[in-house]
């Protein structure tokens, strides 16, 4: 299996910023809603070392999927557990979000008011904003472990929560079968398209 090295020279630097913001913005928010087990994990930070997963890593480079390390939360120090896990879940990727919409403001100043921009640093750039917004819409698919499975779980009924819960193992096996098959391309291509016309959009309104 060949490995395109300056793609993946290209792609290191975003997944490593794509990553460390998602995983540091569900550390903060949880931090700020009363849970501080991620803090005292080392976890609230923006360091790479402390969010990488070396299998994830290995996975990306193979196969283009990878993953970051999950940041501990106990929904049990939130004042309310389905509005506090809702929100720390939301947090990582809007978190991502918000990094793409800062990459493609850098980007546009750099380029259309300045001129400036060489191949290397075009490449960085675009790297991090397609795949911030890649993290931001996957993270957002309602299957357990992925951040919307979270979110879906704090707008049901208990009961439907539990058992949501209770065939996780299951939900893990068709994400995998989603992942390797490409269907899940099928899936997240719209969702992507719309973000990045709303980050579009939205920059337009700033510069």
């Amino acid at each position: 299996m060949g490995i395109d090295i300056m793609g993946l020279l290209y792609r290191l630097p975003a997944v490593f910023i794509g990553f460390s913001f998602h995983e540091f913005a569900h550390a903060f928010a949880a931090n700020l809603l009363g849970d501080d087990t991620a803090k005292n994990r080392g976890r609230l930070t923006l360091d790479p070392m402390a969010h990488i997963d070396p299998l994830g890593i290995i996975m990306l480079i193979f196969f283009r999927f990878g993953w970051a390390k999950p940041v501990p939360v106990n929904p049990l120090n939130f004042k309310n557990r389905k509005k506090g896990m809702i929100f720390v879940s939301l947090a990582g990727p809007a978190m991502n979000f918000l990094v793409a919409f800062i990459t493609l403001l850098v980007y546009v100043l750099l380029y259309s008011r300045f001129g400036f921009m060489n191949r290397v640093m075009y490449n960085i750039i675009i790297n991090i904003y397609y795949i911030n917004i890649g993290l931001g819409i996957f993270n957002l698919i309602p299957l357990p472990p992925l951040d919307g499975s979270k979110i879906l779980a704090g707008l049901l009924p208990t009961r439907i929560e539990y058992n949501m819960y209770r065939y996780e193992q299951y939900s893990h096996l068709l994400l995998l079968i989603l992942i390797f098959t490409d269907v899940i391309n099928y899936i997240l291509n719209p969702m992507f398209i719309a973000a990045e016309r709303v980050i579009s959009y939205l920059a337009g309104i700033f510069i």
